[in-house]
């Protein structure tokens, strides 16, 4: 289920076994959730999403690459000057922002349609962008394409929804740095959407001379998301929708697909690793026995879905500065 430092958003493991707890054990786990666990989580997913932004927010204010080997022991420093963390709000607020949008458009489309699902949970990293992410677990069966199409889809739809405008507003907060993407141990990728916003706010600037404000770079993060989330393979988000639209033909996609991001992991490690990690552990999908068809509609939206894809896609995410 984890990808490039960004786990899928929806986890239905549970429906591929086609196991229904007795109705005691349902109603128990759904009368008491483990609120504390969740929140554990979201707590510790903060403080670490605060500290790698601390760190961004001291190295934009003094135009140095937004990450460096020396920032993992800045990082470490962060907590015995507590103060300095506030800086690294505008990175954090955004970024749980983003996951939280995403998570609870899953969880709110598992609600419309009966299907019992957890809260979010996150998951706290101290990395280049202090999380690997966040998901649900959906813990019963979903029994309809149209149903599982609106799950898939809800997700990515609302997430993208909120990173518009606060990308938007961190592209305003950000600035000209002449060679600054080309610095640094880490080169980070420019999705197309991105681009698109940086040629309307910086005309005929180079994109390696733009330095993303945290803000934007929160943005940045839940793009990435985003296009991992999409790709239509296995229990993705983009592997519920694709399983929606062709049935039985998921299966052979979803392998033509992960075959695909070998050739591009030769090129850019993390796709091999992404492929790899996917062919071994999240092929499979649960089976759906219904001929119903989704609707102009629906499928309209599979269509946007494409789009965002598209618009969040990079063929080079991260790199090490120098290495392919």
């Amino acid at each position: 289920m984890t990808g490039q430092g960004i786990p899928s958003a929806l986890d239905t493991s549970s429906g591929e076994t086609g196991f229904s707890a007795p109705l005691g054990a349902e109603f128990v786990a759904r009368s008491h959730p483990r609120i504390w666990l969740h929140v554990l989580l979201l707590v510790l997913t903060f403080l670490t999403t605060t500290g790698v932004g601390a760190r961004m927010a001291h190295n934009f204010a003094a135009n140095r690459p937004p990450f460096t080997e020396p920032d993992l022991l800045g990082f470490a420093q962060l907590w015995m000057q507590p103060g300095d963390l506030a800086a690294g709000l505008p990175f954090s607020i955004t970024l749980l922002l983003i996951l939280l949008a995403h998570e609870f458009g899953h969880y709110f489309a598992c609600t419309y349609y009966g299907v019992d699902a957890s809260l979010p949970y996150f998951v706290p990293s101290p990395t280049v962008i202090g999380t690997f992410g966040a998901f649900i677990r959906v813990r019963t069966p979903i029994y309809s394409r149209r149903a599982l199409f609106d799950v898939g889809v809800a997700g990515p739809i609302a997430g993208f929804v909120v990173l518009l405008p606060v990308l938007f507003i961190g592209m305003l907060m950000s600035k000209v740095v002449p060679g600054i993407g080309r610095v640094g141990d880490i080169v980070f990728g420019v999705p197309a959407i991105q681009r698109l916003f940086e040629m309307i706010m910086f005309p005929g600037v180079p994109h390696q001379d733009i330095y993303l404000h945290p803000m934007a770079r929160a943005a940045w993060v839940g793009i990435f998301a985003t296009a991992l989330n999409l790709l239509p393979i296995g229990q993705l988000d983009g592997g519920h929708i694709l399983y929606s639209l062709t049935g039985r033909y998921h299966r052979l996609l979803s392998r033509i697909f992960v075959v695909a991001l070998v050739p591009m992991g030769i090129f850019y490690w993390p796709w091999l690793v992404w492929a790899a990690l996917l062919l071994f552990f999240g092929m499979r999908h649960p089976v759906i026995y219904d001929d119903s068809q989704l609707g102009s509609t629906r499928k309209v939206l599979a269509w946007v879905a494409l789009a965002l894809f598209m618009l969040c896609f990079m063929l080079a995410p991260l790199e090490t500065n120098g290495v392919s």
